[in-house]
């Protein structure tokens, strides 16, 4: 059984997903309180499927929040069709903005290719010398943990969400609430401090690689 929780104000629309999904052996929990969902014990899920005109507060923030404690794929599904509120979305941890109205088959079908997806960068995680548990705001190197400030917590889940990518510095200050510019020298003393705690050579590394006039990539 895939455990899905879904957030979203109107409980006929749920209901009538939920049905469909039931089908293809999907449980969806929905809340239509976004306070509620996001105590709603969220680790225990499979997928977060995501409204964003929900009451009380904007579905933006409950999709920050939770992308930022939970590694937990996140669709958001909306009537909303401003695609400022898409490339937002998808910018703070969204995996996929699915526009209503829509099949339901279609969602299924996002919701396939997510967890397929899920499964395979867990498979390559467990081979990775790098493992990290948001909701405790940890990070493990080689199975032991780094003990880590605040804003090197930050830099470090900015480059392991996009392990193998190159991240900007724009990206990597604009996801880390601790750095505020990147033109400063600040996010370069943080890459130096933790090169320093993983033993990584700056001329010669093996984890943490600048890329001249893009940002950095963390490997392995």
């Amino acid at each position: 059984m895939i455990n899905i929780l879904m957030i979203e104000d109107d409980p006929e629309f749920s209901l009538f997903l939920g049905e469909f999904l039931d089908k293809y052996n999907i449980k969806i929990t929905n809340y239509e309180d976004p306070y509620l969902g996001l105590t709603a014990g969220i680790s225990n899920y499979d997928l977060l499927i995501l409204d964003l005109t929900l009451p009380g507060i904007d579905g933006l923030e409950v999709c920050e929040k939770i992308s930022k404690s939970y590694d937990i794929p996140i669709i958001i599904s909306s009537a909303r069709s401003d695609v400022t509120d898409k490339i937002m979305g998808l910018q703070i941890g969204a995996d996929y903005y699915l526009p209503k109205p829509y099949d339901p088959k279609e969602m299924y079908a996002v919701i396939q290719s997510l967890l397929r997806r899920s499964k395979k960068t867990n498979k390559i995680d467990e081979e990775s010398v790098f493992e990290y548990d948001k909701s405790s705001l940890t990070i493990y190197f080689k199975k032991n943990e780094l003990n880590l400030t605040h804003a090197e917590y930050e830099v470090m889940i900015c480059l392991l969400k996009n392990k193998n990518t190159i991240v900007s510095r724009d990206q990597i200050v604009n996801e880390c609430e601790s750095l505020t510019d990147s033109y400063s020298k600040s996010l370069d003393v943080i890459i130096g401090r933790l090169r320093a705690k993983l033993e990584d050579d700056s001329k010669k590394p093996k984890y943490i690689h600048s890329v001249r006039g893009l940002g950095y990539k963390i490997s392995q």
